[in-house]
């Protein structure tokens, strides 16, 4: 059976070059890098030469700047809450948007129950966020204002130089979550006016267990985990060698071959695009079309009138790797944040996918995906029951309304309202 992989925001294969360079240092270079002795010498230049090959894919200003941690969403705790009781004496309120990662939004849910403010600044339907009402928020007693480069679930990338450019006329520090977008989008945190970075090398190649914070040196800083000096005092612990050195030659092979890959994944991005819409009825691209405003890896969709996690599981069993965007607890079904915040209809957000693209998919890969899912949604369509109201005429398309019924929401509200009496 064909397999195509395209849940690389997930994770991504180790390159080879990482995995070669990782080896040496589980059973040669054995050192601990906080050892005075020879061998952990040799283990300290190699996370020095790490972290300078991570510092060039950002264009940090300097080496002395990078900061490992045990994955990106430490990274982004590190920085969230690290800026936060940093500044506690100068004020308490932090600016983010609402279509951050969870990592951001569950670190700002933690800080409110220590005595922090924050503000959700909205999106527009294609989850950029509005810059204006970004302003308006700041007060004086902001400290820090969180932003992604580009979204985990839709693409959307966001404007960060220009919410870079208010950060640094009010003096507040801006941290910026590439976790989902180092490696596939050129970045200048000096260019950007970033304060703060996360990467998640894990997502350009490198290994898991292992994430990377950015922290210019005038941006105030303690550690949220206490032990010993690592890292220059900011994570305590000691350092996963392997790992660093992996992401350091991840970041370099990133760095070399940022434009070829994304040139691929962006063509490939459209052809996946033009032959789903082409071949499939009632099927919604959620956030920007293929081009500027979106990564070049990134496609999420919605199809009407099937759920996503019968969509995933039939593609699974035809060899294709995709990610689901709603998930069920319970008895009941949560939908994206994200996909709330842009306004998608209910139903629509159930029947969500995300399918993220590599360097190694092929025109073959896309095309086999198109073909397999034209014939999974037939199948899924023939089964369900919204899709036999809707050729009834009970209930009616959101992406492409006929005017013959109600939007399957609703539909499912009137019923509901009837049984509650």
């Amino acid at each position: 059976m064909r397999q195509v992989y395209l849940d690389h925001l997930s994770a991504t294969p180790l390159l080879q070059e990482a995995f070669e360079a990782m080896k040496p240092f589980f059973m040669e270079a054995y050192g601990n890098a906080s050892s005075l002795h020879q061998h952990g010498l040799r283990v300290r230049d190699a996370l020095a030469s790490a972290r300078t090959q991570v510092a060039a894919l950002i264009n940090a200003e300097s080496a002395d700047d990078i900061f490992f941690a045990s994955c990106g969403t430490e990274a982004v705790n590190l920085a969230v809450k690290g800026v936060a009781y940093a500044n506690r004496r100068r004020g308490t309120h932090i600016v983010w948007s609402e279509v951050e990662h969870p990592a951001v939004m569950n670190s700002l849910e933690f800080l409110e129950k220590e005595g922090f403010t924050n503000t959700k600044v909205p999106v527009d339907p294609m989850g950029r966020v509005q810059v204006d009402k970004l302003r308006e928020v700041i007060t004086d007693k902001t400290t820090l204002i969180c932003v992604q480069l580009a979204n985990h679930d839709i693409g959307t990338i966001q404007p960060v130089a220009e919410i870079g450019r208010i950060a640094a006329e009010k003096g507040i520090p801006l941290f910026v979550d590439a976790n989902s977008s180092a490696g596939w989008l050129p970045i200048d945190v000096q260019q950007m006016g970033a304060s703060l970075m996360s990467l998640s090398p894990h997502r350009f190649y490198g290994p898991k267990g292992v994430g990377v914070l950015y922290r210019n040196r005038r941006a105030r800083l303690v550690s949220i985990l206490h032990g010993g000096v690592q890292e220059g005092g900011r994570r305590a612990g000691t350092e996963n060698v392997p790992a660093i050195i992996g992401a350091g030659v991840a970041a370099e092979f990133a760095l070399r071959d940022l434009d070829a890959r994304a040139t691929h994944a962006a063509r490939l991005q459209r052809r996946l695009w033009d032959g789903l819409k082409s071949r499939i009825p009632f099927i919604k691209l959620n956030g920007p079309e293929p081009g500027p405003d979106r990564i070049c890896n990134n496609i999420n969709i919605s199809t009407e009138f099937i759920e996503g996690e019968g969509q995933l599981l039939l593609l699974d069993v035809h060899g294709i790797a995709v990610a689901s965007g709603s998930s069920c607890v319970s008895k009941s079904l949560k939908i994206s944040h994200v996909l709330a915040a842009i306004g998608l209809d209910h139903a629509l957000a159930q029947g969500n996918l995300i399918l993220t693209l590599g360097k190694d998919n092929t025109d073959d890969d896309m095309d086999y995906v198109v073909a397999q899912f034209a014939l999974i949604v037939e199948k899924l369509r023939g089964m369900s029951p919204m899709w036999e109201e809707f050729q009834r005429g009970i209930i009616d398309s959101v992406i492409a309304p006929t005017g013959r019924g109600k939007s399957f929401s609703e539909h499912a509200a009137s019923i509901s309202g009837k049984a509650s009496h």
